[in-house]
């Protein structure tokens, strides 16, 4: 399985009230209602930061991670009409795209 990691940082111009609430209660919903995400992502997660004074201040806003069970499945969701044309054009208007960090990986649970 293939593990996609996006650290991701609000669109200028947004409180990180506004960016939370439109990453999980708009764009999530958007994302999971095309029928290539049912079809080609096995897991999909939003994540934002909690206060913790013990701790730095987070490097982003937020986090997005998908996974596909393989590049095949990969491409053929972010190649799909839908998300490139209803889902892509929606991150624009929350996320700070210059910003964005991504990771690659495969996940292995040690505990």
């Amino acid at each position: 399985m293939i593990k996609f990691v996006y650290l991701i940082n609000r669109a200028n111009g947004m409180s990180f009230e506004e960016f939370v609430e439109y990453h999980r209660d708009r764009h999530a919903p958007l994302f999971t209602s095309i029928p290539e995400a049912h079809r080609h992502v096995r897991k999909y997660t939003v994540s934002h930061p909690v206060p913790a004074s013990a701790y730095p201040a987070p490097a982003y806003d937020g986090i997005t991670e998908i996974w596909f069970d393989d590049w095949a499945g990969h491409d053929a969701f972010f190649a799909s009409e839908n998300y490139r044309t209803l889902v892509n054009p929606d991150e624009a208007k929350f996320i700070d795209l210059a910003s964005v960090g991504t990771i690659v990986s495969n996940e292995k649970i040690v505990l």
